[in-house]
């Protein structure tokens, strides 16, 4: 079976329950994201989906990245 998505192999078929339960898909300014909740209540962006090149040039986006969500919402309240 041949699967055409950006995501990737690990995302589709996670290796382990518990690691796929560390991640969260969140839209930050309408762009999605996927964070990886930190012990200090943070969030760090594992990866970054979007269809406008220009989008990777913006480093707020970058991998790595350190971000406190609005939980009821969301959407990010602040990058580090």
């Amino acid at each position: 079976m041949i699967l055409y998505t950006p995501l990737s192999e690990h995302d589709i078929f996670p290796v382990d329950e518990t690691e796929y339960d560390q991640w969260k898909w969140v839209a930050i300014e309408g762009k999605m994201v996927k964070v990886q909740r930190q012990d200090d209540g943070s969030y760090e962006i594992v990866q970054f989906i979007s269809t406008n090149p220009q989008d990777y040039l913006n480093t707020s986006y970058m991998p790595g990245r350190r971000i406190y969500l609005n939980e009821n919402e969301g959407s990010s309240k602040r990058f580090v």
